[in-house]
């Protein structure tokens, strides 16, 4: 395993700073501040059920909307996440979960594969859920896995409360990142010798 698996990144554009410090080997401990509650919420359920230490410090352009700070820190961690990767030798690579929340199940499958690509069949029962549109959990997914370079699917299989609907997303996602990242050996997971 590497000694040290982290990253600091920053973003600055004219509608949003952002920070990010991860470290993959991390106990679950974050520090955010997005601006939005609601999302600050969900990234501190990513953090907490992936294992790694989070700290999101962002201000952005909130006046107009939330599109611009939700997906600059989707792009701000997913450069993380590939820098505090390395070479991505021994890693799991691929991972699989199924999240349940009370009456709502999300199913994640994700390959560390360098190549982004993501289907979300996330078809939420509500537009606004406390201070953040149900639709930015799609622009914060696309973000982070382009950047991250990620194959991702994720589905809602099932539920009605939106709140537990997109907990759920974020909780398998933390899961499925979680066992992914996992050191398991010391051979690179790819034929191609590299990912």
């Amino acid at each position: 395993m590497s000694e040290n698996r982290k990253a600091v990144k920053k973003r600055e554009t004219y509608e949003t700073s952002v920070k990010i410090e991860l470290d993959l080997d991390g106990e679950g401990k974050g520090s955010i501040d997005s601006g939005l509650k609601f999302f600050d919420h969900m990234l501190a359920q990513l953090t907490k059920h992936s294992g790694f230490d989070l700290v999101v410090e962002a201000n952005g352009d909130l006046e107009i909307d939330e599109h611009h700070t939700v997906e600059d820190i989707g792009i701000s961690l997913g450069d993380a996440f590939v820098e505090a990767l390395g070479d991505k030798k021994g890693i799991a690579r691929f991972a699989n979960n199924l999240t349940p929340l009370d009456e709502t199940l999300v199913r994640t499958v994700v390959d560390i594969s360098g190549r982004p690509f993501l289907y979300s069949g996330l078809d939420f029962s509500r537009e606004m859920v406390g201070d953040l549109p149900a639709e930015m959990v799609e622009e914060f997914l696309r973000a982070f896995t382009n950047h991250a370079g990620l194959t991702l699917h994720i589905d809602l299989i099932r539920g009605d409360n939106c709140h537990h609907q997109i907990e759920a997303v974020f909780k398998s996602l933390a899961l499925a990142l979680k066992d992914a990242v996992e050191v398991v050996s010391d051979k690179m997971p790819s034929t191609k010798g590299k990912i």
